[in-house]
Formats: structure tokens, C-alpha cells, sequence
């Protein structure tokens, strides 16, 4: 352990040395202020404890304190004070000294006495950073352990719904990609383009509550069967809301736009907004909420636009796919209409990048 003594009086200087030497201390030794600071900063970790005089040349002991808790804040500092000037060692200690003894030091088991009690507190001050480093750690790795296992439940979730009319579940994984790559061009933040890609594949998890003789009918759907559809977007709101019950969920698909509430998850809020609105149209004249134009969330607008792209690109139990140029026109066609325009405009943009996330996972 090595105690750094700072004095410009060489015969004290000497006398601490050989006595912190008899203690089994390692000492380094400083004539002013600016020599002691060389020494700290060049291995800041060598020193455990600073032994600093006040009234130096070339640079005092307060000017070495400030800079010395810049360079080490849990290093203990002492300070060497004149008998009588009590008022410049509490200055010294204001500044970021630990303690102080008063000179002439007659009496070296005071030194010991104070050195002893700071290097303890030092020790302390280190365990319990240590510690609370140690916990932030823990916490910072469960917290990404839960997130992770959210995020893997959301997705096998959305796969389960997917999985009733696609066989191989990449319809979602599409718009989930897809929604990342337009929300980008939206201008949304990365954090944002990264929920919204692990958020859209929750849009239809409503369909879980669609009987499958609606769901799957290879023809059209009549009024009645229609209406039974349309539940899917409060069916998977509610699915993503919280626990408590029906009606907590439904309170909480009320208020989606608002503040979040206690205990609430901003990407089970996010998913619950795509599932309620990917059906709104920019008209007003969707469902179920009849939504129209800016009211209608970007997430849910730009979703909106993926899924209907992706939907008529993708075989169904009622279709075969269509091919890229009369999809292609239906998506210019509902410009304004079904779809956001600068939506479109944004989708037309990255159409290549579009095209390339669909032959990864085509079906």
C-alpha cells in the first residue's frame, strides 16, 4: 500500500517517509502541489492515500486537493495544518480533503490513528461501489433477460395467429421488417423502427378469437361474417392488454394514445395500437374506430400499408397471390384514400429493400 507525502519541507518529508516506512507502507514523496499531481496522474491507482501540506510553492495544497479529486474521487487525501488555522484545514476538507492533523507533529500515532480511519472509509467507499456496480449489473442482465423473453413470447404469439391461414408464419416476420424499414424512412428513431419491427407481427394476434370458419372461408364473407372479423383488432388489443381482466383491457385499448399507465410496457402499448388500428383508413372510413388521416397512428398507418402489400402478394385460403405490378397499382390506387400518401410515397421509395426482405422469407 503507498501513501504519497506532499511537503516542501524536505526534513518532514523525510521523517513521515521513515516512519510510514517502519508501518510497511510504501511512500512516494512531492516538494509542492504540481510534483505530487505528476506522480497521482501518472498511475492514479499506485496511491491509497495522500499526505498534502497547505502552503506550498509552485502549487498550494488546496490547487493539488481539486485537482486530485478530478483525477481520483475515492482517493483519501490528509491534510498537514498549521497549529491555529483550524479554518484552512476546513476549507482544505470543503475542497475534498477526508481529514486533517495539525503540525508540528509531535505525536506520529495521531498520523497512524487518521491514515488508519481513512483508508478504512476508503475501503468501505470502494466495497460499496463495487457493490452497487455489482447490483447494476445484475439488474441491467435481468432486466435484458425479461425483455428478451418478452420479446420471444410476443413473437411466438403473433406466429400462433399467423399460423391459422399461413402455414410457414413469415407473414409476419415480413411486416415486422418491412414496418422497420419504412418507419426509417418516416423518420422514426432507430429505438422506435426496432419496437415497431418486433411489434408489427402482434397486428392480426386478434385472429386467435375468429372462428375458423370465418377466418378460413375460401370464398367471400357475408355481412354477418364480416362483423365477426372485424372483432380481431379489439380481440388483439385486448389479448395485449394487461392481466387483470376484460375490462382492464379494454380500458386500457381506450386510452392508447394517452400517457403511459403505472406498470404499463411501452412495446405491449405499441402493439396494442397496431392491433386496434392497422384496419383504420386514411379516410376515415375504417374500422374499428373510423380513424381518419393524422389521427391515426404512424405505426398503425405504416403497418396498414405492409400488411395489405404483403397480404396481396401471399397465397390465402380465399386467393392466390397477385402478381407485383397489379399489387404494385392497388397500392398507388389507395394513396389518400385507404393508405397515408406519404406512407406510399415512402413505400415506393424502398421499394428494392422491400423486395429483398421478401425473398429472404419468402414463403
Amino acid at each position: 500500500m503507498t501513501i504519497l507525502i506532499i511537503d516542501d519541507e524536505a526534513g518532514l518529508r523525510r521523517s513521515l517517509a521513515a516512519h510510514l516506512e517502519d508501518m510497511d507502507f510504501d511512500v512516494l514523496d512531492a516538494a509542492n502541489g504540481r510534483e505530487g499531481l505528476a506522480i497521482l496522474e501518472a498511475d492514479p491507482g499506485a496511491v491509497q492515500a495522500v499526505v498534502v501540506d497547505l502552503n506550498m510553492p509552485v502549487m498550494d495544497g488546496y490547487s493539488f486537493i481539486q485537482a486530485a479529486v478530478a483525477v481520483a474521487p475515492e482517493l483519501p487525501v490528509v491534510v498537514l495544518s498549521g497549529v491555529g488555522v483550524v479554518e484552512d484545514a476546513l476549507r482544505a476538507m470543503r475542497l475534498g480533503a477526508w481529514d486533517f492533523v495539525t503540525k508540528p507533529l509531535s505525536n506520529m500515532a495521531v498520523l497512524d490513528h487518521v491514515l488508519e480511519k481513512a483508508l478504512e472509509r476508503a475501503r468501505l467507499v470502494r466495497d460499496n461501489r463495487l457493490y452497487q456496480e455489482n447490483l447494476e449489473r445484475l439488474v441491467r442482465e435481468r432486466t435484458a433477460e425479461l425483455e428478451l423473453t418478452r420479446r420471444q413470447i410476443m413473437q411466438r404469439l403473433s406466429r400462433a395467429a399467423e399460423y391459422k391461414d399461413d402455414e410457414t408464419g413469415h407473414h409476419v416476420v415480413r411486416v415486422g421488417e418491412i414496418s422497420a424499414v419504412l418507419g426509417r424512412a418516416m423518420g422514426l428513431s432507430p429505438e422506435r423502427c426496432d419496437m415497431l419491427r418486433e411489434c408489427a407481427p402482434l397486428h392480426d394476434v386478434g385472429k386467435i378469437g375468429i372462428p375458423d370458419a370465418v377466418l378460413l372461408k375460401p370464398g367471400p364473407l357475408d355481412p354477418d361474417e364480416w362483423e365477426i372479423m372485424r372483432r380481431h383488432c379489439l380481440f388483439g388489443c385486448e389479448i395485449l392488454g394487461p392481466l387483470g381482466g376484460k375490462e382492464d383491457a379494454l380500458r386500457a385499448c381506450g386510452f392508447l394514445l394517452g400517457p403511459l399507465e403505472p406498470g404499463d410496457n411501452e412495446l405491449l402499448r405499441l402493439a396494442r395500437i397496431l392491433a386496434l388500428h392497422h384496419h383504420e383508413r386514411f379516410d376515415g372510413t375504417g374500422y374499428p374506430l373510423g380513424l381518419a388521416g393524422q389521427s391515426i397512428p404512424l405505426e398503425a398507418r405504416i403497418v396498414s400499408v405492409v400488411d395489405v402489400y404483403d397480404a396481396l402478394r401471399s397465397d390465402r385460403p380465399y386467393k392466390k397471390a397477385f402478381p407485383l405490378e397489379k399489387c404494385l397499382n392497388i397500392m398507388r390506387r389507395g394513396a389518400g384514400s385507404q393508405f397515408d400518401p406519404d406512407v406510399i410515397d415512402a413505400f415506393f421509395r424502398e421499394l428494392d429493400a422491400i423486395r429483398a426482405i421478401r425473398q429472404k422469407w419468402r414463403d
